[in-house]
């Protein structure tokens, strides 16, 4: 189940999305509206969310993130674009960044 968190997530949420993956939860960040799509088998799942909810495709990166371990994963197919990001892994410092800080401030 796709989870769409605004705040910090409840550890209820956090169990819902750990549902398919069972040690990580799959997500997609919108940088500019500073929320969070995370839950389900693929990353993909979490764009679409995202967008349907009025996200732009070019503030939405995705990453995995383990809440056992605090450990963030930037690699998805979500991230490969020709003209911003030439990888599966986000390469940018700063996108890094400031997905790394909505993950840890609602899943953290």
């Amino acid at each position: 189940m796709i989870e769409i968190i605004r705040v910090r997530a409840t550890p209820g949420q956090i169990e819902q999305m750990l549902q398919e993956l069972k040690f990580y939860i799959k997500v997609a960040v919108d940088i500019e509206h500073r929320i969070l799509a995370g839950g389900g088998e693929m990353h993909f799942y979490c764009e679409q969310a995202l967008l349907e909810d009025g996200s732009k495709q070019s503030d939405i990166w995705a990453a995995s993130f383990r809440p056992d371990t605090q450990q963030i994963i930037y690699e998805s197919m979500v991230n490969l674009r020709p003209r911003q990001n030439r990888s599966m892994e986000i390469m940018d410092v700063k996108i890094r960044e400031q997905v790394a800080a909505i993950i840890m401030e609602f899943l953290g």
